[in-house]
This record gives structure tokens, C-alpha cells and sequence, in this order.
């Protein structure tokens, strides 16, 4: 089988050594898994040719991008084939005449922030790896990011692909049309499918122009339900901002350790509000978003004035995740969506279950969403306190769902998720997306151990 993908992929995109196979074996997420062999194809006909051989013998396969996945979504769980599809980022144009992006999925999401605002557009998907993460991966993933509240997440933005399915045939779905009803919406269905349905080779993707303007506040709180409250008092007043992001006091404390930033310590909690579009429009209301704060029984709320007072606001909302890295050896990062209603009671009950099992347990995320993102700092070499954080993120999901929200705002389901999915979608719906996947992938080589729990299993197991 090697001499054969010799004769697909020349040797030097192909690798085989112990310590090259271990740099493929991890993600941004929990557990290590070797591949077999790790193959980098630089175009669709090579995937193609690899993915019928794949088929064939049965070997798994799974696609990789930037590895920046926090649900295990390219760990290769059963062994077999890794595709780095790292070369896959020749192609980067831009379209102003239609507003359209044609890209690589090996393409960098923060290029195409660039390209497209040099020309006065705008690709509002913006997770905060945007600047490691590929194209591909966010679209496999559905990523989003602070802008999601306002304009979407990348399904969106997504309009066509070409597409090599899991039986090696080389398809296109949608195209460079904005309207386009043509029988089922194969793109959508690829769009999230954590590469289980399909490896992407192209993306067109739709931009938007880029806003006149932009105002930002931050909001300090004594109490993290008042500034729920807050939220949902903005969202319903008839403003829908462009971000709204919170973090706890925990967030706060880890950041101003690892890169201070003069954020108040006694705070527990910070909201931070960014508006955009028409100047004249924006400022007021940024006034009233204030002002609402204020009734919410903000202590303190800051209308950055210069745009390098907005980027200090910022900057202290992307050092978090790394901030808190530095608070534990293990990161558990989760992103539990509910309702914008619910937004104060999911709170109360992260508050509850950091206080029944005793973690070191911290909450932000894009709050005007409902995507909020409790993180769990811990150990894995302590064996005790892992059966806590297990149960913890039971909890978790389970609360989450019974407030009718989701497992997944945005990070997907991969491997860490999938033992609650019948929770969320029962066994029906779950048995409809089996179905699917039957269908596509009779062998089930693409991406195997994904999305669908294994027999009997119910619940997220993290120790070794």
C-alpha cells in the first residue's frame, strides 16, 4: 500500500518516522492518537486517488487543517491515514464585482479578514485562532467567533465547494450564485459535517461590504447574573450589536496576571459591547447600550474614544485562552449554548457546579449569543479530580439542553462531545444522521470515531 501512495504522492509529502507521526497525533483539544502514516496531497486528484485506495483496503482516513480543533475533530482515533492539507493554499482570490472570496481550505482565516477588507469588504466569521486556523477547518467546523451574535456563522458565508466524497469522486455543489435552490443543499450539509462527509479542495464564499464604523464599551459588574441580565436587556431593547463577549472574574484575574491590561480585579464579571455600521446610528447606540448597563447595576462602563482604546479592549478578550493556560497543566474547553433568555440561569448553574465539585472552573465567551465557553482548569494526572471534571461536564451538557440550548455553539462535536448527542437530538434524529453518513460513506473510512458515540457509550470519559 506505501508503494502504491508512492505512486500518488511524491515521497518527500509523505511520512512514516515515529516522531513525524506524533506530530500529527494531537489537536487543541484532549488525547493523543498515532496515524499510521501522514500524506500531504497538494490538489483534489490526489485526495481523490488516496481516498479510492483508502476505500479499497479500508483504511481510515482523516483530513487535517491548522490542528486548532477543541473537539477532537481531526484526531486520528482509529490509526490509518492523515491528510495534512496544509499545501492545499495556492488559490486566494477575491471578487469584488461579486463579492465573492474563491479559496483553498488550506488558506489562513485571517488572509482572507485581509484581502477582503483591502477592498472595502467583509468576512464576518472571526474565531479567535483566525489568525493559525484554516479555512477548511472553520468550515468543517461551522466556526464563528464574537461577530457570530450579528452576522452568522460560516454555513452563512459558504455558497459553493468542490469536494472529494468519501468514496473518491470529485463533486461540486452550490456556485458562485448568491440565490440557488438546485435540488438538496449538499453545501450546507458538508458545511459542519467535521469532516466525516467530504474533504473540501475549494470554498467560494460570500463577503459583505465592510461597516462605515464601529464603537466598543467595556462593562464592569459586581455580580456575573447581573451582567446576564444586561445582555438580555440590550438584545431585547431593539439593538443588536455586533459583539457582545463576558468574562468572569476568574478570566479577569488570569489575564491581568499573564499580560496586565488595567482591568478592575474586583469585578466579577466584564462585558464587553462593539456596535457597527452607520456613524450617526452608532453613537447612539453605543449611549443607550450605556445607559442599560447602568440599570443592570454596572459599577463602571468605559465608550473606548480612540480606535487604539477599542484594539486595548480587545486585546485583554483574546489573551484569555491563553491567560488562563498558564492557571493548570489541562485546559477543558467546552462552549455549551443556551437560548439569550436563558443566558442568567445557565449561569447561576455554571456557578452551581463549580461550587458542588470544587474546579477550578472559569466562564467567557460570546454571551450575546448564548455561546458561552466554561473552561476547566485542572490536572490529568490527578486521577480523582478528572472523575470530577467528567461529571462536571455531564452537568454541563445537561444543563445546557434541559435550558434548550446545544452541546455545540461552535466547536463542534469531534470525540469529546459525541456521548451526549442522543441527549440533545434523540434517538431518532441521531439515527437519521447515521443514515446519512451510511449513505455517503458505506466503508466508513472518512473521519471515523466522530460525531457518533460508540455503542453504549454515554458520557465523556477524559482520564488516561
Amino acid at each position: 500500500m506505501i508503494d502504491r501512495i508512492r505512486d500518488i504522492v511524491p515521497e518527500e509529502r509523505i511520512f512514516l518516522d515515529l516522531s513525524e507521526r506524533y506530530s500529527y497525533s494531537y489537536d487543541a483539544s484532549f488525547g493523543e492518537y498515532l496515524p499510521d502514516i501522514v500524506i500531504q496531497p497538494s490538489n483534489s486528484i490526489e485526495i481523490a486517488q488516496l481516498v479510492k485506495m483508502a476505500n479499497k483496503y479500508l483504511i481510515p482516513v482523516y483530513p487535517r487543517g491548522a490542528a486548532t480543533s477543541l473537539s477532537g475533530g481531526p484526531l486520528p482515533v482509529e490509526g490509518g491515514m492523515v491528510l495534512d492539507l496544509s499545501q492545499l493554499n495556492k488559490k486566494h482570490i477575491i471578487d469584488r464585482e461579486n463579492l465573492l472570496a474563491i479559496v483553498s481550505p488550506g488558506v489562513i482565516t485571517a488572509e482572507v479578514h485581509k484581502s477582503a477588507e483591502e477592498v472595502g469588504l467583509f468576512y464576518p466569521p472571526d474565531p479567535s485562532s483566525s489568525h493559525v486556523s484554516t479555512i477548511g477547518g472553520n468550515l468543517l467546523e461551522n466556526s464563528s467567533g464574537p461577530k457570530g451574535l450579528k452576522y452568522g456563522t460560516t454555513k452563512e458565508y459558504v455558497i459553493g465547494l468542490e469536494v472529494v466524497t468519501p468514496t473518491g469522486e470529485i463533486i461540486r455543489t452550490g456556485g458562485s450564485t448568491v440565490k440557488n435552490v438546485t435540488g438538496y443543499d449538499l453545501t450546507r450539509l458538508i458545511v459542519g459535517s467535521e469532516g466525516t462527509l467530504g474533504i473540501v479542495t475549494e470554498v467560494i464564499l460570500r463577503l459583505i461590504p465592510k461597516p462605515k464604523a464601529r464603537k466598543t464599551l467595556l462593562a464592569s459588574f459586581d455580580n456575573l447574573v447581573d451582567s446576564g441580565r444586561a445582555i438580555t436587556r440590550i438584545l431585547s431593547s431593539g439593538i443588536l450589536p455586533g459583539a457582545m463577549e463576558l468574562m468572569d472574574n476568574a478570566c479577569i484575574r488570569a489575564v491581568e496576571n499573564y499580560q496586565p491590561s488595567g482591568l478592575p480585579l474586583d469585578a466579577q464579571a466584564l462585558v464587553i459591547i462593539e456596535v457597527d455600521g452607520h456613524p450617526s446610528a452608532i453613537e447612539e447606540e453605543i449611549k443607550q447600550c450605556e445607559e442599560l448597563c447602568y440599570q443592570e447595576k454596572a459599577t463602571n462602563v468605559k465608550v473606548a474614544q480612540t480606535e487604539e482604546e477599542r484594539a486595548e479592549i480587545w486585546k485583554a478578550r483574546k489573551m484569555v485562552s491563553p491567560a488562563i493556560t498558564q492557571m493548570g497543566p489541562t485546559k477543558i474547553s467546552e462552549d455549551a449554548t443556551v437560548p439569550r433568555s436563558k443566558i442568567p440561569e445557565m449561569m447561576e448553574r455554571l456557578k452551581q457546579i463549580r461550587e458542588k465539585y470544587q474546579l477550578n472552573l472559569v466562564v467567557f465567551g460570546h454571551a450575546g449569543d448564548g455561546n458561552l465557553h466554561p473552561n476547566i482548569i485542572t490536572d490529568k494526572r490527578n486521577i480523582e479530580e478528572m472523575k470530577r471534571v467528567e461529571d462536571a461536564v455531564s452537568e454541563i451538557f445537561e444543563a445546557a439542553v434541559s435550558l434548550g440550548g446545544t452541546l455545540s455553539g461552535e466547536h463542534g462535536i469531534g470525540t469529546l462531545k459525541a456521548p451526549y448527542m442522543e441527549l440533545e437530538l434523540g434517538k431518532e434524529g441521531l439515527l437519521m444522521m447515521k443514515k446519512i453518513k451510511e449513505a455517503w460513506d458505506p466503508n466508513n473510512i472518512l473521519n471515523p470515531g466522530k460525531i457518533f458515540p460508540k455503542p453504549g457509550q454515554t458520557k465523556v470519559v477524559l482520564r488516561a
